[in-house]
This record gives structure tokens, sequence and C-alpha cells, in this order.
């Protein structure tokens, strides 16, 4: 089953769902509204500060606020002192009553969210919620944690995919990873599969000056696959956006058979 939107045969303009991990007023957040701006309404859902590496949690244990930061033609923006899903379940539950976004649009992300960042990532976690909900999503990182990064290499191509989505639709429990190396002079986009590795994680240990220790986690990404061709840390190493086709659906079809001989 497709979930799509035909824009040529819509009465009105796509209405297009935008949230992200790095908060309302992120350098990331305004440069998507840039790009998306010119082909659908925007209804801008996101938290009030940074939730990164939030994933798929939820708030269970405080109110969860909503607030109206501005409103234009075309674009309006809502903050939450939420999770990103948090964000996507407010805006589906209490604004979007009547109508339905067309598709969810998650970033820019501040960082890489290739490999298995995916499964810590907030900004894929709203995309997530997104699936679950059956709205067509994407989710859209760039490799540059400065706060002063410069999307604008990237937004042509991400206009472009976000235009794909909406026109052709993409499977139920399925959607898109899309990440942007730091590069001046984009290739192109490639269509790949996520990197096997694994984050190496180590623990900055400091002394609290009122006693006793605190730690700052840090490490590194180890790539398992280094000289693979068809992963999408190869595709940013060699100057491409990345696009890798995800699903909701995590189940371990191959090993049904074998786990069905161990009773």
């Amino acid at each position: 089953m497709y979930l799509c939107v035909k824009m040529m045969h819509m009465d009105t303009r796509p209405l297009l769902l935008l949230t992200n991990d790095d908060g309302y007023n992120a350098p990331g957040l305004l440069a998507l509204m840039e790009a998306l701006k010119p082909i659908g309404d925007l209804l801008v859902v996101a938290p009030d500060g940074g939730r990164s590496g939030m994933s798929a949690a939820i708030t269970v244990s405080q109110p969860l606020e909503l607030r109206l930061v501005s409103e234009s033609e075309g674009v309006t923006v809502y903050k939450s002192n939420g999770t990103p899903v948090d964000c996507v379940k407010l805006a589906l539950g209490q604004l979007c009553k009547e109508r339905a976004p067309d598709a969810l649009f998650s970033g820019i992300n501040h960082g890489t969210n290739a490999s298995v960042a995916i499964h810590y990532s907030g900004t894929l976690g709203a995309v997530i919620e997104a699936c679950l909900n059956r709205i067509p999503a994407a989710g859209f990182s760039l490799d540059d944690h400065d706060h002063q990064a410069d999307f604008s290499p990237s937004l042509p191509y991400i206009q472009q995919i976000a235009t794909r989505v909406l026109e052709r639709g993409l499977p139920f429990g399925t959607c898109l990873n899309v990440n942007v190396p730091k590069c001046s002079a984009l290739k192109g986009v490639r269509i790949c599969r996520q990197t096997k590795g694994r984050w190496i994680e180590e623990f900055d240990q400091r002394k609290h000056p009122k006693g006793g220790n605190y730690y700052w986690l840090t490490g590194n990404f180890h790539n398992d696959e280094p000289e693979s061709t068809d992963t999408d840390m190869t595709a940013m190493r060699e100057g491409y956006i990345s696009v890798v086709p995800s699903q909701i659906d995590m189940t371990a079809y191959d090993l049904i058979p074998v786990l069905n001989d161990w009773f």
C-alpha cells in the first residue's frame, strides 16, 4: 500500500508537518523551512530546545506544553517542552484533527544520522512516528555539528526529495533517512543501504565540586565495512547525498525457521 499525495490533483497546497531534535529556532530547521515553503504550507512543531539522542522517547512523567511561536501566510510554528516524538503526537492529536499532514519532514539535523545512528536519533524518531501513523516521511541530516553550518548546497536536493515523496509516495511502514556530507560541491544523490558499524563509547570522568564523580559521554564511530561501495557512509565520503530506505518492521524473517527448530 502506497501513501501518496498527487500534487497536481489537489485543490489546496500540500500540508507539510516539520520537526527536528535541535529546537524550533535551530538553523537547520530554518533552512528546511526555506527549502520546503515553495512546495507546501508548513506546520512546524518542534522542541523548545535541543533533544538530540531522544530516539522514540515520549514524555509520561510531566505535562506537555504546546505554544504558538509565530503565524504567517503558509507557515505556522509551535514549540513544545517535549521530545520530537511528543511534537509529532501533539501535532497529529491537537492541531491536525480536521486535516492530516500530507507528509512529515524532520531536520535538517546538525550532525550525521547515517548507519546505526538512526536508532538513537530524535530526528529519525519523529520520522518513524509518522510512519506508524501512515504519513510519508523523511529525515534530513548534515554531517556538520557547527551552529553556523552551511546548509545551502543541500537545499535544492532536499526540495527535490520532498517533492518526490509527495508525488510518488512511500510504502506503508517505510521512510527515508537522508544524510548530506559536509561538501560545498555535492555530486548528487545515491540510493544505498545502511552501513554496518557501531559506536565505541567512552566516558570522560570528572570530579564534582560537591563530591563524587560525573561523566560526559564521548566516543567514536567504527565502520565495520569501510571498503563497501553501496553504503551510506561511502556515498557521503565520495561527496554524494545518501538516501537509505528504512522500515519500522524489525522482524528478522530469516531467523524464524531457525528458531522454529529450537522447539
